[in-house]
């Protein structure tokens, strides 16, 4: 007995500070993929607030965008994405990830993910808006959730990745934790790991690492309606912030045109842009089609157009929602191609074969994040982001439809290449000190929590959201400061929670979002200010 207690009392003490070669905070597509490959060359450690499937990546239905049919070319995938990017992509690294898409395909298929294949054995290829040919790999329509289970199930086979989960990543580590003054701003930088809370004891770990990486994801649950998991609360990008590194394009978030109109869901049900590709059509609430008015394209008009389009007719109509229209469609083709939304759709009572589906957009994607390079390298040394918490060039102002997996996967392979080449050159930083617990001891009032996460909510949603003004954006600034404030006093001397921390990362972000949308004095994409409209605004 008194070795098992020894044993025990040394693992716990050992959980306490840990050492490992590469730190992965986020356990979606892109995280995992990085950890697959960088067990090549060291031990990694994967850190997830939630459990090793929840994020994001689980939740992308429609699927992941490469050029695999002779009918198609990466001319026209590279110019359907800068033509959706609208004038901010970085036309290098969309010729970069168009044209290593077949290869990640190919990759992904030999870890056992499985894409649908057509009658003749081919892959089924579909297509979504703003894309000019058929090019969108699914399986079915749970694709993120084939290939994250699928990913997982590798992770979890591989001797050399071990997986926290339920565990918290608080902050990064550096050079401010070692009390040494970072006299410039966004230089000299360098990431040593970071503190992590267990969500079950609310011990707080120090994790120190030779390369660190974050993929935590997207910022979804800024607003009230969202298609995005609970786990969306952009804790990556506001560590990063905290610790001095480059933010950027955090204007640009994607509203999905056509989320589940369910009140009191959430997340709302996402009803993937495949289903217009399959030729459903978008109606009013008398059923007259409307996208006609404000794209020649229809209802496969790009994301911005589309949801915007559908944010007018509600507020012009005064109505709660639109709909989409299936009725028209082969039934049998329908339920076998979209099984998962059918199953959603018969829990409320709406049969999609002969009932149309009513619809409204949700907070989707974010386009910006932390900036990096083709690498994926972000402005702090040894510190990389991959996934959609990373600004990479590829999506500019708005993201084209399924290329979000495929910006995961291709640089979450560059990231692991890169890192790699440089992790024997690297050691861990040993004078790094423990967690300073000193005045938070009082627990947090809950109350005080959620009434502010409300609060943020309805600020962001009401004030930040499809369509903007710069009265709109000054008075969120100006409300959103007085939560920050509150939140921060509750921080300082509360124990940490995950909801709590949840809150100040999401503050962090919000501000970031507005402080960029104020900044940018046009409409462009994701981006629309009434103040600055665009030529030709059919809106």
């Amino acid at each position: 007995m008194r070795y098992l207690y020894l044993s025990l009392l040394q693992r716990a003490i050992e959980y306490m500070k840990s050492k490992v070669d590469f730190l992965v905070i986020g356990s979606g597509l892109a995280g995992l993929q990085f950890a697959l490959k960088a067990s090549e060359k060291g031990k990694v450690l994967i850190v997830t607030k939630a459990s090793i499937d929840e994020g994001n990546t689980k939740y992308a239905q429609g699927g992941i965008a490469a050029v695999i049919s002779d009918k198609d070319s990466f001319q026209k995938h590279i110019e359907d994405t800068l033509i959706s990017g609208d004038g901010l992509c970085d036309r290098e690294v969309v010729e970069m990830v168009v044209r290593e898409a077949p290869e990640k395909i190919r990759e992904l298929i030999s870890l056992g993910v499985d894409f649908d294949k057509n009658k003749k054995g081919e892959l089924d290829l579909s297509r979504e808006g703003g894309h000019s040919e058929k090019r969108i790999l699914h399986h079915k329509d749970v694709t993120g959730e084939n290939i994250e289970e699928t990913l997982a199930g590798r992770v979890k086979e591989n001797n050399n990745i071990e997986v926290w989960e339920h565990a918290f990543a608080i902050d990064l580590i550096t050079q401010h934790h070692l009390g040494r003054l970072v006299k410039r701003w966004h230089t000299d930088i360098a990431c040593y790991g970071a503190y992590v809370l267990n969500l079950k004891t609310r011990e707080v770990i120090t994790v120190l690492s030779k390369v660190t990486v974050v993929a935590t994801g997207g910022v979804g649950n800024l607003y009230q309606t969202t298609t995005n998991p609970p786990v969306a609360t952009g804790d990556g990008i506001a560590m990063v912030y905290r610790a001095k590194g480059i933010i950027e394009n955090m204007e640009f978030i994607q509203f999905h045109p056509t989320a589940l109109y369910h009140p009191g869901e959430r997340p709302s049900f996402l009803i993937t842009e495949a289903l217009r590709g399959f030729g459903a059509v978008l109606r009013t609430t008398d059923g007259k089609k409307f996208m006609h008015k404000y794209d020649e394209r229809g209802c496969l008009a790009p994301r911005d157009i589309v949801a915007r389009a559908i944010d007018n007719e509600m507020k012009v109509r005064g109505d709660d929602f639109v709909y989409l229209d299936c009725t028209h469609l082969n039934p049998d083709e329908l339920i076998s191609r979209f099984p998962n939304i059918h199953r959603k759709c018969l829990s409320i009572g709406i049969d999609m074969r002969k009932d149309m589906i009513p619809v409204i957009p949700a907070a989707h994607y974010l386009c910006g994040g932390i900036r990096v390079d083709k690498n994926s390298r972000s402005s702090i040394k040894r510190l990389y982001a991959i996934g959609e918490v990373s600004s990479t060039g590829l999506h500019g102002a708005n993201r084209l439809a399924s290329n979000s997996l495929l910006e995961a996967v291709v640089f979450a392979d560059h990231a692991a290449m890169d890192a790699m080449a440089d992790i024997n050159s690297y050691s861990w930083q040993e004078d790094v000190p423990e967690w300073d617990y000193e005045g938070t001891s009082h627990p947090e009032e809950m109350i005080l929590v959620t009434q502010s996460y409300k609060e943020m909510q309805m600020i962001m949603s009401n004030y930040v959201g499809i369509v903007r003004s710069n009265l709109r954006l000054q008075r969120a600034i100006t409300r959103l400061e007085i939560i920050y404030r509150e939140t921060e006093e509750l921080y300082k001397k509360s124990v940490l929670s995950r909801k709590l921390c949840e809150l100040r990362n999401l503050i962090n972000v919000g501000y970031l979002v507005i402080k960029m949308a104020q900044a940018r004095h046009e409409s462009r994409g994701l981006h629309y200010n009434i103040d600055y409209p665009e030529k030709n605004d059919k809106l």
